[in-house]
């Protein structure tokens, strides 16, 4: 019985690890850091919302983060569009 309370306890650590390190630590959450601050507070990563709110924000946010913005995800390989 302990080793399934602990198998369990395990699997919970990896999960939840996971999903932080989806929230906030790739190159478009590095790049725009002081834009998702500045223009999309409280947005949340894991929904696409702070995504899409640097999107429709993309004139206002810095040159590295419109880069990132541009060459990831749903934005890759759509520069200047």
């Amino acid at each position: 019985m302990w080793k399934m309370t602990l198998g369990a306890a395990a699997m919970v650590a990896l999960l939840g690890g996971s999903a932080f390190a989806q929230q906030g630590s790739g190159p478009v959450a590095t790049a725009c850091a002081d834009d998702l601050a500045k223009y999309c507070a409280g947005k949340s990563h894991g929904n696409r919302e702070a995504r899409t709110c640097l999107e429709a924000n993309k004139a206002k946010v810095s040159a590295a983060c419109k880069t990132a913005l541009d060459t990831t995800g749903g934005g890759k390989g759509k520069a200047n569009k």
